[in-house]
């Protein structure tokens, strides 16, 4: 699937949750260096944009009318280092991680982005899943 254009995600979720998106996207990219594809958003989601390397998910984003999403898987050491750091993160992460599903391959966390509030905590997770690679 080739690259969204930005005034059809604007249409899809709205401006502000748009403009989040490029800039969490802008911050990942700064300190990871990862492939980024978009993708069909399967059955309850219209895209997905997803941050791989070396066939392992960092992220993934998921598009739908007026709802931007964000996915980190936690296996089981992540889930380790998130109770470590649970004091340090807003209570509607902790809820969101709380209230997710568990699997077998890990806890499936989306969290529903609808301002900047959560960046700072969404970096924290980041750095769990995978230490930033870039200088």
């Amino acid at each position: 699937m080739e690259n969204i254009q930005r005034e059809e995600l604007e249409r899809l979720v709205g401006i502000e949750k748009v403009n989040i998106f490029y800039d969490i996207v802008d911050t990942i990219t700064l300190l990871y260096d990862m492939e980024q594809t978009w993708n069909n958003g399967g059955k309850n989601w219209t895209y997905e944009y997803k941050f791989r390397k070396s066939g392992k998910t960092l992220c993934a984003f998921y598009f739908k009318k007026s709802t931007l999403g964000l996915m980190i898987i936690f296996g089981k050491d992540e889930r380790a280092k998130f109770e470590k750091i649970r004091n340090e993160l807003l209570p509607v992460v902790i809820d969101t991680y709380d209230n997710a599903q568990t699997f077998y391959d890990g806890k499936w966390v989306m969290f529903n982005i609808t301002d900047y509030l959560l960046i700072d905590d969404i970096k924290k997770l980041l750095f769990i899943k995978r230490k930033p690679n870039r200088k």
